[in-house]
This record gives C-alpha cells, sequence and structure tokens, in this order.
C-alpha cells in the first residue's frame, strides 16, 4: 500500500520585504499587457523596453546623472533584505496597549527595511533631520555593508565598551562620498512608505544641498520637487563662513504625484484683511477679479474675456445690460491693454451676487472686485476653467511661501522650547517644534501617519502631539526612529542618567504630553476628547528571535553548529512577545495592530488583526488545537514549527484541515509554520 502523500505548511519568511523583487513585480504588472514583447523567459528585457520606447541602446554611451564611489554598492545593501527584529519594550512605553505612536531604538537602515512590509505606501509625511556632514557630526561607517552586527557593535551589544566610529572630516578624499553612501539607501527605501499623496520634507544646509537635490530627482523624480524652502532661522547670523555670515537653512520637499499641499494657516495680519462683513456678519475680503501675473492678456484664455454691466441703481453686476445707463467694465490690463478674468462666463453668473464695481480715479478706469470669505464654505463655486488655491474645501490658509522666517522657528526659540520641558539640560540646536507643525500643516490631516527616521530629540513627535491638541478629528499618528547613539562621556546627560540620545528622547515625548495633560487639567477640557493619544510603543531592533541558518558561514567545522541551530530554532532568550511581534510585523501588520491573547483547545493563541491573523507560539499542537484554529475561519494562521514535535503526519492533516475549511467557507486559509 502506498502511503498517503504528505503535504507541508508554507515556510514564514523571516526576512524583511524583498524590495527589487517587489519592484520587479509592480513594473511587470504595468507592462504586461501594454509591451508583451519585453518579457522573455519570464524575465523582462530591457533593452528591448527602450527600443519598443523608441530609444537606441547604446551601453557604451556617456549618461547625464549623479555618480559617486560606492553608489552601486549602495543598491546592493538597498536589496540585502535585514533578518533582525524589534522587540516590544513595555517599561519605556507609555499606553503600550492602546497607543497608536511609535517610537523605534536601533539604526534607521536597518529599520526602514523592517517597515517594508507592513507600512509600504502607508505614510503621508517624512520629516528628516539628517546629519549636515559639517564634519563633526557622527557618520556611518565607511564600509557600505552596515549589518545587524554593525548596530550592535556599536550600541554596546555585543561588547562592553560599543564602538564609535570616525566623524566625516573634510580633509577625507571621500567626503561627500561617505554623507551619499548614507544617505542615498535611507531615502529609496523611505519613498516606499510614502503614500500616493505623500512628501518628504528634509533639512540640511549649504554642505551637501546640491548632492541632495540630485538625489532626491533620483529617488523621487524631478517632477515631483515641491520647493527648496529657505529657513531663516538664525537673524544674528552664524560666523561659520568666512566672508557671510549664515543665517539660514534649507528645507528640500518632494512629493508623490498626488500630492496636494494644504497651505499654511492665515496669520493675524492676513487675518485683518477680512475687513468687511455682510448682513450675516460674515467676514469676507476683496480680490481683482481681473487676473493678473502670467497668463493675463485676452489672447491667453479668449473665453475669459466679456464685458460686465454695472448698475449703479442697484448697486449690482449683469452679464447682459440692463439699460443705457449701465456701466460697461471689461478687463483691462496696467498698460491698457486687453486683460482677461480670473473665471468664465458660467462661474460669473453663478455669483453676481458677491461682485463689488470699483472705479479708479487716477486711470479714469471702472475694475470689479469679488468676495473672498474667511470661512471657506461660503465662497463662490469652482468651475473646471481656473479654481484658486485659497477656494479648496478646508479652513481658509495661505499658500506656502519659498522663504520662511519668524522668531517661533528660530534656533532661539528651538533652544527656549527645550529647556522648557529640560531646564536641567544644556540645549544643543534642536528644531523648533512650531517649524515642524508648519510642515505638518502643510502636508497634513487628521489620522494621517508621519515618519521622522533621524528623529534626534524627537521635536517632530511634540510637534504632532501640540497640533493634535488644537485640532478636532482622529490624531495625527507618528513614528519615530533614532539610533541609541551614546551621549559623551563626563557630559551632563550622562551623570543625568541619559545614557543615550534616544533616551532623551523618549524622555522628551513624555515631557511634552505631561505637559499637555497638565495644561488641559487646569481648563478640565481634555477628559471630553476621545481622540487624545499622548502615549508611544517603544520597540528596538535586536536580533531575530529565530536560530537562522547562515550559509554564508563558508566553514565546514561550523556545519554541526548551523544543524544544531536548524533543530532548535527559536532563540532560548526569547520572550514570548517579542517573537509575536516579529512573526506580527514580517506578516505584514502594523506594530500597533490590535492584538487578542484567547486561549483555544488549552493553548494561549494571539488575535491579529480582528482575527484575520492567528498566532500560536505554543511547542506543543495538538489536533484539537489545529480543529480549533480552522473553526475561528481566520485568513492566516503560524505555528512554531517545533510545535509539530517532527510529526510530518500531523502537519499534513493540519494542511488539509484548513483547506477543507476555506472551501466550505469558499475562502483561503494561509497556514505557515516558523
Amino acid at each position: 500500500m502506498n502511503k498517503p502523500e504528505q503535504v507541508k505548511p508554507e515556510k514564514m519568511d523571516l526576512q524583511s520585504m524583498d524590495v527589487a523583487a517587489e519592484k520587479r513585480e509592480e513594473l511587470r504588472r504595468s507592462l504586461e499587457g501594454v509591451f508583451p514583447e519585453v518579457f522573455a523567459e519570464g524575465k523582462i528585457d530591457f533593452d528591448q523596453l527602450k527600443r519598443s520606447l523608441g530609444e537606441w541602446v547604446d551601453p557604451g554611451k556617456e549618461r547625464f546623472g549623479l555618480n559617486w564611489p560606492g553608489k552601486t554598492e549602495c543598491m546592493r545593501i538597498i536589496q540585502q533584505a535585514s533578518i533582525a527584529a524589534l522587540k516590544p519594550v513595555r517599561a519605556e512605553s507609555v499606553d503600550f496597549d492602546s497607543s497608536e505612536n511609535l517610537f523605534i531604538e536601533g539604526d534607521n537602515l536597518e529599520v526602514l527595511k523592517l517597515l517594508q512590509k507592513a507600512y509600504f505606501g502607508k505614510v503621508k509625511l517624512i520629516y528628516i533631520d539628517p546629519p549636515y556632514n559639517t564634519g563633526n557630526e557622527f557618520i556611518y561607517p565607511d564600509k557600505y555593508a552596515e549589518t545587524l552586527d554593525t548596530y550592535l557593535a556599536y550600541t554596546g551589544q555585543i561588547d562592553d565598551e560599543g564602538r564609535k566610529f570616525a566623524t566625516n572630516a573634510d580633509t577625507s578624499g571621500r567626503y561627500h562620498s561617505r554623507w551619499l553612501n548614507m544617505i542615498y539607501p535611507r531615502l529609496y527605501l523611505a519613498r516606499n512608505l510614502l503614500r500616493d499623496d505623500g512628501a518628504i520634507f528634509i533639512s540640511i544646509d549649504d554642505n551637501e544641498l546640491d548632492n541632495l537635490k540630485s538625489i532626491c530627482n533620483l529617488i523621487f523624480g524631478e517632477e515631483n520637487h515641491i520647493a527648496t524652502i529657505s529657513i531663516v532661522n538664525n537673524l544674528k547670523g552664524r560666523n561659520d563662513k568666512k566672508n557671510v555670515a549664515t543665517c539660514h537653512e534649507y528645507l528640500v520637499a518632494y512629493g508623490n504625484e498626488k500630492f496636494l499641499s494644504y497651505g499654511l494657516p492665515l496669520t493675524e495680519e492676513q487675518i485683518a484683511q477680512y475687513k468687511y462683513a455682510d448682513q450675516k456678519g460674515e467676514k469676507y475680503g476683496l480680490r481683482d477679479l481681473r487676473k493678473r501675473g502670467s497668463q493675463d492678456r485676452r489672447e491667453d484664455r479668449p473665453n475669459m474675456f466679456f464685458p460686465l454691466f454695472y448698475d449703479k441703481k442697484s448697486g449690482k453686476c449683469y452679464l447682459e445690460p440692463q439699460d443705457e445707463s449701465n456701466v460697461r467694465i471689461v478687463p483691462l490690463r496696467g498698460d491698457g491693454s486687453e486683460g482677461r478674468w480670473r473665471w468664465g462666463k458660467e462661474r460669473v453668473a453663478a455669483n453676481l451676487d458677491i461682485l463689488h464695481p470699483k472705479y479708479n480715479k487716477a486711470k479714469d478706469r471702472w475694475g470689479v472686485e469679488y468676495r473672498v470669505y474667511l470661512n471657506p464654505n461660503i465662497r463662490a463655486e469652482d468651475d473646471d476653467e481656473e479654481a484658486d488655491d485659497d477656494d479648496r474645501e478646508f479652513d481658509r490658509t495661505s499658500k506656502a511661501k519659498s522663504c520662511w522666517w519668524g522668531g517661533d522657528i528660530s534656533t532661539d526659540v528651538a533652544s527656549r522650547e527645550f529647556k522648557k520641558l529640560f531646564p536641567e539640560l544644556p540645549s544643543d540646536y534642536p528644531k523648533s517644534p512650531y517649524l515642524i507643525r508648519r510642515i505638518l500643516q502643510m502636508a497634513t490631516k487628521p489620522g494621517d501617519l508621519v515618519l521622522d527616521f533621524f528623529a534626534g530629540y524627537s521635536t517632530t513627535a511634540q510637534a504632532v502631539y501640540d497640533l493634535n491638541r488644537d485640532e478636532d478629528g482622529e490624531p495625527r499618528r507618528y513614528i519615530m526612529v533614532q539610533l541609541p547613539e551614546r551621549t559623551k562621556p563626563d557630559s551632563l546627560e550622562l551623570q543625568l542618567g541619559y545614557k543615550t540620545i534616544a533616551d532623551i528622547s523618549k524622555e522628551r515625548i513624555r515631557r511634552s504630553a505631561a505637559v499637555i495633560k497638565d495644561a488641559a487639567a487646569l481648563r478640565l477640557d481634555l477628559d471630553n476628547r476621545q481622540n487624545v493619544d499622548l502615549g508611544f510603543r517603544c520597540f528596538q531592533l535586536a536580533p531575530s528571535n529565530f536560530n537562522l541558518w547562515n550559509g554564508a558561514s563558508g566553514e565546514v567545522g561550523d556545519l554541526p553548529h548551523q544543524l544544531d541551530l536548524h533543530v532548535r530554532h527559536l532563540s532560548e532568550e526569547s520572550r514570548a512577545e517579542d517573537v509575536l511581534y516579529e512573526m506580527l510585523l514580517k506578516a505584514g501588520f502594523p506594530l500597533t495592530t490590535k492584538v487578542v491573547s484567547s486561549e483555544m483547545a488549552g493553548k494561549q493563541v494571539f488575535s491579529i488583526g480582528d482575527g484575520a491573523l492567528l498566532i500560536c507560539l505554543d511547542k506543543e499542537i495538538t489536533p484539537e488545537l489545529i480543529d480549533g484554529l480552522a473553526e475561528a475561519n481566520p485568513l492566516q494562521v503560524i505555528c512554531l514549527d517545533e510545535g509539530f514535535k517532527g510529526n510530518d503526519q500531523l502537519k499534513t492533516n493540519a494542511v488539509q484541515t484548513f483547506k477543507a475549511r476555506a472551501q466550505a467557507e469558499e475562502s483561503e486559509i494561509v497556514f505557515k509554520t516558523v
């Protein structure tokens, strides 16, 4: 008699998302229906694709672009998957089980890889303040293969001392190359996390501004450059240049194809311009109906040149004359030539009641103004021909300018705000939370996710809290990533117990939340708001909880050790919660996904995403447990391989049980072991 065929469950992949494979698959799906000729043996023939698009392929031809020593190696690093884990640290967290905010301690390159699968295309705004390459900041090692071991050595987790990488002195022959090798893979991976309407804002100074823009053009596309904003943050000037005292730095912004700026809240001066009021008391200002600036001639938009007729008796405007006494008004440019209106006839007809003719005595000429209400819901309806930026359906805002200044975004205010929270510490030129607030207002709405993977002292988290406090609706959420860089020996920070920059960063978040809670308690207005989230879940980058096969060892004598690890797959030091969150993240679920623990057949089972994923970490799987898991009808089930204790028949039965249940429910249950 033939033995029944053994069917094994699918093995769970413990590596981070294969970025290159995902990009290839996305490209394949896009091209297959349009360019079937570019596929050969299941692969894309890129030379054929270029020929299909009419481009001659010449491998030896020089091309325009940014190149530097190490660029090719950067792509290898990007495509090298991570096998690390993010372990929860409840003791460092606030409201771990309920908060939607994350603070992650670890090397941001490794962390960005781990976030790919669960946060791909989910981040609305990325803000980073990376090292400016002045020669003093911490620069990652001049070896491109930055690995988990590199990080563990730096943080002292594999030796007592830890290792300090050299600073990037400008006497180095690879001064710019080292910085480019550091920033390029991080920006490349960050791009994957942005929503299709998302944006990234990067603080930088003159040292690497040009290189940063060139890299961003490569990664985000030159056409998606939003602006390079000058940030005037020190009017006194810094004596860091020989001939000119620097008083500004830059904010480089790129957006995805669907990004649309929400503008900035009006200043008090701008609000004062809405100095009129209608019969209902609604405030409004007046704006010239004639188009000004570029494309303002009649021939530019002929359909927007037409006369308006003003009846002095009634004070109203019409598109047709009412009698011979009506004043005929056409749009004339400053030099008297024919111009055009901002609106077409249809829109003008719908808004005749908010038009105000105005006589210019100096030019002996009539013009027309229209009302712009402070409340944007009381406004002229948009048409398809031309819509004003200020007429969008949200709070009245103004378009952000390419130069930002003001005391609130200065380094003095940044230091003052830091000292409010840490009077015992020196301020080390942190960013002003009001600067980050402007960026948040321009690029996000309530409920959006914000990422800062050079978190520093977590100014971004404070700004998110402050803005959520002042706005109604679902709170914005954040992910802060900060390297646990050690504070300097004999420093005041170390004396006060802050061993790393990450320690100060977490404490700033806690103190920022405490300030909001204390102020709200005085006003008694926080308890009534259900959307307040002033907590965060803390995670730390660490080796995987699973003993992974090291095929790269290359040493024959190491083979018995590797085989032993394959048998004892789970690390003995790992806690159940550590394993749970590693599996959750690598299965593609965000770290803030709701987790519910329950009992099935006497075993603990974790329900993820309202039962979409069931995880059992018990080391003894039983048929009764398999039946219970199948009865719950999840989309995916993950169990420990060692829980089957080598019983292949039990594995086969489990696969068949899930398959039968899925067929009965006309669904699909993916069963994996790890």
